[in-house]
């Protein structure tokens, strides 16, 4: 473990005691999207997979996603804390390209797009009946987050009261000064435009802006989904044919805040998207101690590049010019009254914000 990545866990210890203090308890859960490359007549056992994950220690399975040879690694509710899931999700990221190689898979791709991933287009009108048309399919792959919080006794914060929408609105409002965190490469921005400049519209649901409801990019599930489903179903009998014949709902258990915006990518940082994650749980929380107002729903664009261009700023001037994560981190930690070296330049908040700057400082000048 690296000195940013120390920093980053002690961060994330910090701010799980501050909201700990007020008999609260934030919970976040990854799913991550990936693809492979596997010799024709070879199959994918993921129940071994599963195994060993369970094995190591990685709260978290692998099922087999929409499109061929796509998969996604989903986080399980196991009651981990926050920096628990940045571990797993950070060993998962290490540790798949090895498990599917084992499984004869010649190529783990944990990356935004996987140019010509598949082949096909939806027939009019369907959304799962492809035609005979087969044209290449670029494969969007994301990284999502799932928040919700829960009191003292165990209910979730997310069920009832604005607490949800308040929580919503801060990541709606935070999200655009800080999609260099969960966009940490420039194929990142390619995936926000694959429906819009390859067409793909009809085949892709991936989002494309900084939106709200619970069906936006940044979504509040209750007891609805994304797709109008019901939530929180639960199987209770089978027939013999393993048909679920009753089933029991309990959206309170799942109900949620889920960042959909996040790429794919090896150089996705877990702990630093779980502070950002944290960082809202705890405006969310202050907002509603200090009864502010709840604010207008935002909607707007991502930028197209990790660089300025002539009309925008790029991802990382964004976060560069804007202090609300680095300031966030700081103010939290002065109340839990973290003992600081008063003589380092820069501020524990400030540390993170610029260690993370310099990674993508390093990386252009190697360009």
């Amino acid at each position: 473990m690296n000195n940013f990545t120390q920093l980053e866990v002690a961060v994330i210890s910090y701010l799980q005691d501050y909201i700990e203090q007020r008999g609260l308890r934030a919970l976040i859960h990854f799913e991550l999207e990936g693809c492979y490359q596997l010799p024709l007549g070879k199959r994918i056992d993921y129940k071994k997979i599963n195994q060993k994950l369970l094995y190591l220690g990685v709260d978290g399975e692998v099922v087999a996603e929409y499109w061929s040879n796509q998969w996604e690694y989903v986080s399980l509710f196991n009651g981990q804390s926050p920096l628990k899931e940045a571990h797993n999700l950070k060993q998962a990221l290490y540790l798949l390209p090895k498990i599917f190689a084992s499984q004869g898979v010649t190529n783990t791709l944990i990356k935004p797009v996987v140019w010509a991933g598949d082949y096909g287009k939806l027939a009019l009108g369907c959304k799962n009946i492809f035609s005979a048309d087969n044209r290449a399919v670029h494969i969007p792959n994301a990284v999502q987050i799932n928040v919700s919080v829960q009191d003292s006794a165990g209910n979730n914060l997310l069920v009832s009261g604005d607490f949800a929408e308040r929580l919503q609105q801060n990541f709606l409002q935070t999200s655009l000064a800080c999609c260099l965190v969960y966009l940490p490469e420039e194929e990142a921005f390619e995936r926000l435009l694959l429906k819009s400049k390859y067409g793909l519209a009809d085949e892709l649901c991936s989002p494309v802006d900084i939106s709200g409801g619970h069906q936006g990019s940044i979504a509040l599930y209750r007891d609805i989904g994304k797709h109008n489903q019901k939530m929180g179903v639960e199987p209770v009998i089978y027939d013999d044919k393993h048909n679920v014949i009753v089933s029991h709902e309990n959206w309170h258990k799942t109900a949620r805040i889920e960042h959909r915006l996040g790429a794919s990518s090896q150089r996705y940082d877990p702990y630093l998207n779980v502070i950002y994650a944290l960082l809202n749980v705890i405006d969310t929380i202050d907002g509603i101690i200090n009864d502010g107002p709840l604010t207008p729903e935002l909607n707007s664009q991502l930028p197209r590049s990790l660089y300025d261009q002539q009309t925008e700023q790029g991802a990382i001037t964004l976060f560069a010019n804007n202090n609300w994560f680095s300031e966030s981190i700081d103010r939290t930690l002065s109340r839990v009254k973290v003992d600081t070296d008063l003589a380092a330049t820069l501020s524990i908040g400030q540390q993170v914000k610029q260690n993370y700057l310099t990674q993508f400082q390093q990386r252009s000048i190697i360009i």
